[in-house]
């Protein structure tokens, strides 16, 4: 009975948002203020371009003769010390990044994310240029560019983490509600952008004498971030940190310009339902949550989101991909792909494919799809294509790389690989992080969710080269069990958060939405409809609806 009644509710709420949507059969694409908005949220996706930018760089690096003699030819846990540089940044900013974005806003925390990511630009670009050793010791100066180079790494994971724990929220926050799962999804799809650009300059650059083939690359790093702090502030501010700043005003006029273009008749309903939801759902939280990180470890349902997070983390980066993602040159060398050319050009190609693959998943396959089952799908065919790549590499190693037909199987698995991983697992947990956390603690969530990545980014960095040296094509064994593990765990424990809106996933952890938030909803709704009867006294509406919401809030 009790199940039944739930159902009914859960039907109701479904029903509001609906109910409050305009009417209209043209596309967003020729809507204007969608248009802009939509323009306006990829400002912010520019963070996972230069995150991208980074990844794919140090990859191109390790082909250049260049700069593996300039920072002494780093192998084994030198060469992982190097790679795991922005990782020891991140893990730092994470003590400070929700903070920053909680009670400065997230614009803010993004252009301060920038402006870190440019002194270290600067510091990575110029390292070892200033160097003057007696004696023209070569090993002494290669160990001093190595280490100003790490320094200035160090400097870019923690802008880099800065600006990437602020910028997820701020896109699912400020999206129109349903356009939210595709704009937030595209967040991390950026990220091969950043890749492709990052791989095409180093080719292009390969040839280049006196250490350019690698500095220019390394200068280009900074134009992201200067580009993203021009232009941040036309983005508008998140609604909802607005409304936690008891600035319901300003957020109200942001909803009314992006999500209505600024018609109070025909929109003004649906601005007025979403500012009700924001603030009962902000309201609920401040009592309960008191925005402590403990809130994760109060309730039955935040301890369930906990572990989902922590978990997310660890199948975003211990899924296999960080032995491709950051030690290509290493896998490629094991199936006898050794030219610099080739490599970067294959890295090149690889970064394109997965751009285009992860738009059309992104944009398109989210909306129509229910997320534990796209998580289930990703991982199932991430340990098919694993198993097939371990049997074909371990056969081509018997046969001593002289079979051309095995590494190019090699090669193909890669990117049938690459398929499974952006089908679930480059736009969606973003998105999916932003649905299963309430608010008040959902920057401390993701901000969570980075630091566990980082950690397992650092036994990718550290492990995965040793392991590769040590023990070959064996090592990727090492990877099916882990996913089959995850394969495992996603199926018991995700939960389904499509068709909600962000106030309303609360549901699929067993916090009921209580008669007091429907009988909200309500009042709401009839008060939207007299919106809709009265439009031309806009001032009037505008007084009964600040008064319904504080008696609401109160009651």
């Amino acid at each position: 009975m009790k199940r039944q009644e739930d159902g009914e509710k859960n039907e109701q709420r479904h029903d509001n948002l609906a109910h409050y949507l305009p009417n209209s059969t043209m596309p967003w694409w020729k809507t204007r203020h969608f248009l802009v908005l939509n323009w306006l949220i990829l400002i912010v996706s520019l963070t996972s371009t230069n995150t991208g930018y980074d990844g794919s760089l140090l990859n191109a690096f390790q082909s250049m003769p260049d700069w593996m003699s300039a920072m002494g030819h780093p192998e084994g846990a030198v060469l992982g010390a190097i790679a795991n540089g922005v990782v020891f940044g991140v893990l730092l900013s994470t003590l400070v990044a929700s903070t920053i974005s909680d009670r400065l806003g997230r614009r803010h925390a993004i252009t301060i994310g920038d402006v870190i990511m440019i002194i270290g630009t600067i510091i990575q670009s110029c390292a070892g240029t200033w160097l003057h050793v007696n004696g023209n010791d070569k090993q002494e100066t290669s160990r001093r560019t190595y280490a100003m180079f790490l320094v200035a790494r160090i400097i870019l994971g923690f802008g880099n983490g800065v600006a990437t724990i602020a910028s997820p929220p701020l896109i699912s926050e400020l999206s129109y509600p349903t356009h939210r799962q595709a704009v937030t999804a595209f967040f991390n799809s950026n990220w091969y952008l950043g890749a492709i650009i990052s791989s095409w300059v180093s080719f292009g650059t390969r040839n280049v004498g006196r250490n350019w083939s690698w500095r220019i690359p390394s200068i280009i790093q900074g134009f992201f971030p200067l580009a993203q702090i021009c232009l941040i502030y036309f983005v508008p501010e998140s609604p909802r940190f607005l409304i936690s700043k008891g600035r319901n005003s300003e957020a109200r006029e942001i909803l009314l310009k992006y999500h209505g273009g600024g018609n109070e008749e025909e929109c003004g309903a649906l601005v007025d339902f979403e500012m009700s939801e924001i603030e009962l759902a902000i309201e609920q939280e401040k009592y309960a949550n008191h925005f402590s990180y403990l809130s994760f470890f109060k309730t039955p349902g935040n301890r369930k989101r906990l572990f989902i997070l922590c978990f997310l983390g660890v199948i975003m980066q211990l899924s296999g991909n960080g032995l491709v993602s950051y030690y290509l040159s290493i896998v490629l060398n094991s199936i006898g792909i050794t030219s610099t050319s080739q490599q970067l050009i294959f890295n090149g190609g690889l970064m394109i494919y997965n751009y285009g693959i992860s738009i059309i998943i992104n944009l398109f396959a989210h909306n129509h799809t229910r997320r534990r089952t796209v998580f289930i799908t990703s991982v199932a065919s991430m340990l098919l294509t694993y198993v097939i790549w371990t049997i074909l590499s371990a056969i081509n190693q018997q046969r001593n790389f002289e079979d051309s037909s095995l590494g190019k199987g090699v090669m193909a698995m890669i990117f049938l690989y690459y398929l499974a991983y952006n089908l679930g697992l480059n736009g969606l947990p973003y998105l999916y992080l932003t649905e299963i956390l309430p608010f008040t603690i959902r920057t401390k969530g993701i901000n969570l969710c980075v630091l566990v990545q980082q950690i397992i980014q650092i036994y990718n960095g550290f492990v995965n080269p040793i392991a590769m040296d040590a023990i070959e094509w064996r090592y990727y064994i090492v990877y099916c069990c882990i996913l089959a593990v995850e394969l495992v765990v996603v199926y018991l424990t995700w939960v389904e958060t499509s068709g909600r809106t962000l106030e309303e996933v609360v549901e699929v952890f067993g916090e009921s939405i209580t008669d007091h938030d429907i009988e909200h909803l309500k009042k709401n709704k009839a008060m939207a409809e007299h919106r809709e009867n009265v439009s031309s006294d806009g001032d009037n509406v505008d007084k009964t609806s600040s008064t319904e919401n504080e008696n609401n809030l109160l009651a």
